[in-house]
């Protein structure tokens, strides 16, 4: 309940600082064209995300035929879970990842790279896809892909304000400086709160898969196992389109920064510390 509240305050956040951009760039007609804006991008994302992000990665769909294995486990997870079947998809990628997509349980999907299925084990792939499937039931793939286009939006205001400069509601140009300190803080405040909503969401799948595989320990290993070949395997779509990161179950950027407020998920060691404490109780 706590994640809960403390998503829709986030997601309330992000959306009065997407207005607030559109206020400085046009006064209160911007702001209410921000706000019809953020609606209609809100619609979008709801129907149209899941197909963009699965092309975006070249995923290619399988099923009982193509990826026997694969396909079984996730069946038989989904049925664990009391979910519909997902759509179930492979991505031809190196790189150990795997994410969630779509608007709600009825049509969604679950994805994962070839890469993932070579380096995990039975055991821990099973963890990795519960994982998944516990974001699907939380439905946690909108709130993470509104987050994350409402980001881009705002981004999109600030830069348009730096270059084109802002105007209040009674048409005169606003101060310059104004207009750079916009374009610079409101993509980094934006980014903040999308963050904040990622590594909230992450840790109640983590535990929502562990119920789901009924083996937090798995789980917990497969995540040591990603973090330390990811480190390594660069996954090139996420650094071409890093908005996506934080659907993965684990960080694929190779940037660095401060380790707590510019991640997209919490620190490994602390999943797993969380994990292993549930496998012991």
């Amino acid at each position: 309940m706590f994640n809960l509240v403390k998503t829709a305050v986030l997601m309330a956040a992000i959306t009065a600082l997407f207005m607030a951009v559109g206020a400085m760039i046009g006064g209160q007609t911007g702001m209410l064209v921000a706000l019809a804006v953020a609606v209609g991008l809100n619609f979008y994302s709801y129907w149209f995300s899941d197909k963009l992000v699965l092309k975006m990665y070249s995923a290619r769909e399988v099923d009982a035929s193509s990826a026997p294995q694969f396909y079984g486990m996730v069946k038989d997870l989904a049925q664990r879970a009391n979910l519909p079947m997902p759509k179930v998809y492979l991505i031809d990628e190196a790189a150990p990842n795997a994410f969630a997509t779509g608007r709600n349980p009825e049509n969604a999907a679950v994805a994962a790279t070839t890469g993932i299925l070579r380096v995990l084990s039975e055991r821990e792939l099973r963890g990795v896809m519960a994982h998944e499937l516990a974001h699907v039931a939380h439905r946690d793939i909108l709130i993470s892909t509104v987050s994350a286009t409402m980001a881009g939006a705002i981004s999109m205001l600030a830069n348009f304000a730096a270059f084109f400069g802002g105007r209040d509601e009674n048409g005169r140009p606003s101060n310059p400086i104004a207009g750079i300190a916009v374009a610079i803080l409101a993509p980094l405040a934006a980014s903040l709160i999308q963050m904040a909503i990622s590594r909230a969401r992450e840790f109640e799948a983590d535990c929502g898969g562990a119920e789901i595989s009924g083996d937090p320990a798995a789980l917990a290993a497969a995540l040591e196992k990603i973090h330390r070949y990811a480190q390594g395997t660069p996954l090139p779509t996420a650094e071409a389109h890093p908005e996506t990161a934080q659907m993965m179950i684990m960080n694929p950027l190779s940037g660095g920064g401060l380790r707590g407020l510019f991640s997209t998920h919490p620190a490994t060691e602390e999943r797993v510390a969380r994990l292993l404490a549930m496998a012991k109780r």
